[in-house]
């Protein structure tokens, strides 16, 4: 049993995650799902990680897994909490002293977003990057679950000067439109040096394949399985040894 605290994206809520959290629980786990301070203009990134270690006080290595914009946040709350497990699930991918607001220009996001939508035959300004692959009602209930995203957070430079000191995987969605495949591939091995685990879905692949995506948190929540693969000539993170429990 893992305890997962689940951090939504840019504009999203804890309603976002209410698939997973559903098939999660019947595994057996516990999970919380944060509530982000998105709509709060003067709550910056500080703001968010405290919101995260929040809601993951009393948890026991807690695997917080982070979608989106949660990949700027969601490392900072790894000083305030001890983590046992960090998985970015298509997440932005910070750079030390980066302004998130410079990121989309950094990582050559729109180029690599039009590029992908003419490649389906699509109007680059007309395709739908986040509910695609969502059947139709649950489409809507998403939409209407969305909420504005304040711009504090994008201003200030990312504070950290290096990745945190826990393990990491980043889980690639291979049918995402807002951040395709061959674009995140890139960003994640440039930027954490790491090979992406990769999982059917769109962007929000926890509302299209929530089951799909249960087993792949649990084989890399699973005790001593390494968090990613190395990268050619790399390293890879360590993987935590099972913690003893008393009977």
């Amino acid at each position: 049993m893992s305890d997962y605290v689940l951090i939504h994206g840019g504009g999203c809520s804890p309603w976002h995650w209410h698939l997973l959290e559903d098939e999660l629980r019947r595994r057996g786990h516990r999970t919380a799902a944060v509530d982000l301070p998105c709509e709060d203009e003067s709550a910056g990134l500080g703001a968010y990680a405290e919101a995260i270690a929040g809601a993951a006080a009393g948890s026991t290595d807690p695997v917080l897994v982070a979608h989106s914009l949660a990949g700027l946040s969601a490392p900072l709350a790894c000083a305030r909490i001890p983590a046992g497990l960090l998985v970015l699930l298509t997440a932005m991918v910070p750079a030390p002293g980066e302004p998130p607001g410079e990121w989309w220009a950094a990582t050559g996001y729109e180029a690599a977003v039009r590029e992908a939508a003419l490649a389906r035959g699509e109007d680059p300004e007309r395709a739908d990057l986040f509910f695609a692959d969502l059947p139709p009602g649950l489409a809507r209930e998403a939409e209407e679950h969305m909420r504005g995203q304040a711009g504090a957070p994008f201003g200030e430079p990312w504070p950290l000067d290096a990745w945190p000191d826990v393990r990491t995987a980043f889980l690639l969605c291979r049918d995402d439109r807002f951040f395709p495949a061959p674009f995140i591939r890139r960003v994640v091995r440039e930027r954490l040096g790491i090979t992406p685990v990769e999982t059917p879905g769109g962007h929000f692949a926890m509302l299209s394949r929530p089951r799909e995506l249960a087993d792949r948190l649990e084989a890399l929540a699973a005790p001593g399985r390494p968090a990613a693969d190395p990268p050619p000539g790399g390293r890879a993170a360590a993987p935590r040894p099972a913690p003893e429990r008393s009977e």
